[in-house]
């Protein structure tokens, strides 16, 4: 089908005008944010205070002036990168209410027509690192909290990997149920999460408050001063501190802005800044032993509860993580960025709750393979940050297109800005990428493979439809030679699919040849995905009468929709047409692909572009059209 870029249109919940039934939505809404926002940000305190210190260290025992460092390091990234960069700054860069980096890439590619294809390219790396953020996490995060019963028990180490990949086979054998019922206790959980953190820490502090200097950036100074290279190391561990902050921006459009900037500075923060401070405190009151301080500083009764609260945190993430990726797939495929997938719906009330089988397949068995495969949280941990550093990076190209396209802000302020992150994006990158064999080639792979198959889809496409269209006669040019000339006509309306409503469709062409008859009412339909995420039902339909045996109609669905052809053709009765789905035909054509070595591309990228072509989902399904009323008529095409 035709497509053309994507932006978005808030699906926002509506307020009413009495004061405290919008404050109830709101923390309503801020509770929600807490389990699907936050999730992955939230636990990274497991795991990145701990690593970060081992890099640091070189051991296990760190040095005071290394504590701090790494310590003022995190509470700073948080700072920055978080709360300045995108709480105040990318947030605002809202795709008409929704966010995440193809909404961004679309926003920046409408205003930028000229550089089309570069936002484009822009967007698919931007997405394909997601993806590989999207295998990586719950991996870590699950495998890093069941590593808690080791400080239990050192006799629980043999269980550690099987009971992880239990906990994995059943967050992704329950998607297809639908992620509604367990989301009502997403928010309450992660909320007991942050406050027991932060409480953890709060313990800690009062026990020594000298770690609070911390805040002081004189450390992060003195501390890449004493040992450049071995800072260097340590700041791609410090950024696993930061991971997830791309979630405020990618799931802005199902909470909104308000709820998420709330819930980040009045519980997020402060929990976060609250732990990893009592990390620090109690690695100082223990000779600066490391070991496994997020669970060790929970003495007595409170460790097991909170192993078990870890596990049910990082269960919440990776769910969080796993909706995202379903999300995005769906937004690529209706950018034409990918071939049509099979989407459930797993709310009746709920569009954007869905559920992809092959997608959940794919992730399901990457996952798993990086469990047996590194085995340890601290393994995964030095695949984890290229990916989302890379995606950041993403985002703050595009933000400063934004900037400068959109804001119209001065162009030195831009500058600056996008300077200032975009030094620290690509020194945290620079510091992740040197990890590449120590299993940050995990991660790239998976995005690797993803812009390949984007890639080859966008390129293939493109070609196919440029080979079709030289072939194809002009629909106007039939029309009127139809109409002149007229074959048998038979009752009924006749609806012709296709992706150029400009050339007559191979369907009709095949069908006057074959069975030499035309119906009274041929409409040639096209599909367009337009630049937001939902469009209105005044602007879904817009019809055009060629002559009297035909007509064009042009569908226009938001990139966060599920089409649905039956229902938007309904629309066209308030205009005039009177459709009838029990006496209405639809023509679809059905192409058997075959390699050529003069298709413009490579033989081996010809042959990957049939894969995914036949992998697509079946169209009748795709766009809801009543079995019972489809027609599909073969062709071969050589590319």
């Amino acid at each position: 089908m035709a497509f053309t870029d994507s932006g978005s249109e808030a699906e926002s919940v509506e307020q009413s005008s009495y004061p405290e039934v919008e404050q109830h939505s709101t923390k309503v809404l801020m509770l929600g944010a807490l389990g699907v926002v936050y999730g992955d940000i939230g636990t990274s305190p497991i795991y990145a205070f701990r690593e970060a210190l081992h890099a640091s260290s070189g051991g296990n025992v760190a040095e005071r002036g290394d504590i701090l460092g790494v310590l003022s390091l995190i509470i700073w990234s948080l700072t920055i990168i978080v709360t300045i960069k995108y709480i105040m700054f990318v947030l605002r860069a809202d795709n008409r209410g929704e966010g995440g980096v193809l909404s961004l890439m679309a926003l920046a590619r409408g205003s930028f027509p000229t550089r089309s294809a570069v936002m484009l390219g822009v967007g698919i790396v931007g997405a394909s690192l997601f993806f590989g953020d999207a295998v990586i996490t719950p991996a870590i995060s699950v495998l890093s909290a069941v590593e808690g019963m080791n400080v239990v028990t050192p006799t629980f180490q043999p269980y550690v990997v099987p009971l992880t990949l239990l906990i994995l086979a059943i967050v992704f054998a329950v998607q297809r149920f639908g992620t509604g019922g367990v989301g009502l206790v997403f928010g309450p959980v992660t909320a007991v999460w942050f406050l027991a953190i932060g409480l953890a820490g709060l313990n800690h502090i009062i026990a020594d408050p000298e770690i609070l200097w911390a805040i002081s950036p004189h450390y992060i100074v003195a501390f890449l001063i004493h040992s450049p290279d071995v800072a260097f190391v340590t700041i791609g561990a410090i950024f696993l501190a930061v991971t997830g902050a791309e979630a405020l921006y990618a799931d802005l459009g199902h909470f909104g802005r308000k709820p998420i900037v709330l819930a980040w500075l009045a519980i997020v923060f402060p929990c976060l800044l609250l732990n990893y401070a009592g990390q620090g405190a109690f690695v100082l009151a223990h000779g600066g032993v490391v070991g496994h301080p997020f669970f060790e500083m929970n003495e007595g009764w409170t460790l097991i509860p909170m192993v078990v609260l870890a596990t049910a945190a990082t269960v919440i993430a990776s769910q969080a993580v796993i909706s995202g990726a379903y999300s995005l797939t769906r937004q690529a495929v209706q950018l034409n960025m990918l071939p049509r997938l099979e989407i459930l719906h797993t709310s009746e009330r709920q569009s954007g709750q869905i559920y992809m089988p092959r997608v959940n397949l794919l992730l399901a068995l990457t996952v798993m393979l990086l469990v047996v495969g590194f085995g340890e949280s601290s393994r995964l941990a030095s695949a984890y940050g290229i990916s989302v550093t890379g995606n950041m990076l993403v985002t703050t190209v595009l933000l400063f297109v934004v900037m400068t396209r959109i804001w119209k802000w001065r162009l030195w302020v831009a500058i600056a800005m996008t300077a200032l992150f975009a030094f620290i994006d690509i020194g945290f990158f620079a510091s992740n990428i040197v990890k590449v064999f120590e299993g940050g080639w995990a991660s790239l792979a998976v995005a690797f493979t993803v812009v390949l198959a984007m890639w080859t889809w966008v390129r293939g496409s493109r070609y196919l439809f440029d080979k079709t269209r030289r072939k194809e006669i002009p629909l106007d040019f039939l029309a009127g030679n139809l109409l002149k000339k007229k074959p048998q006509l038979v009752s009924g309306t006749a609806v012709f699919l296709t992706s150029d409503p400009l050339s007559a469709p191979t369907a009709l062409m095949h069908s006057l040849k074959h069975y030499k008859v035309l119906h009274e009412q041929n409409v040639i339909l096209s599909v367009v995905t337009a630049p937001q995420p939902v469009v209105p039902d005044s602007d879904r339909v817009k019809m055009e009468t060629v002559n009297e045996l035909f007509m064009r109609v042009t569908l226009t669905f938001g990139y966060m929709e599920q089409p649905n052809i039956p229902r938007a053709l309904a629309i066209c009765r308030k205009q005039g047409w009177k459709f009838d789905i029990m006496t209405t035909s639809f023509f679809l054509s059905r192409r058997s692909l075959k390699a050529s070595p003069n298709s413009g591309m490579p033989v081996w990228q010809d042959k990957l572009f049939i894969g995914l072509a036949r992998s697509a989902a079946d169209a009748t399904e795709y766009f809801q059209i009543p079995t019972g009323r489809v027609v599909e008529i073969g062709t071969q095409v050589v590319i």
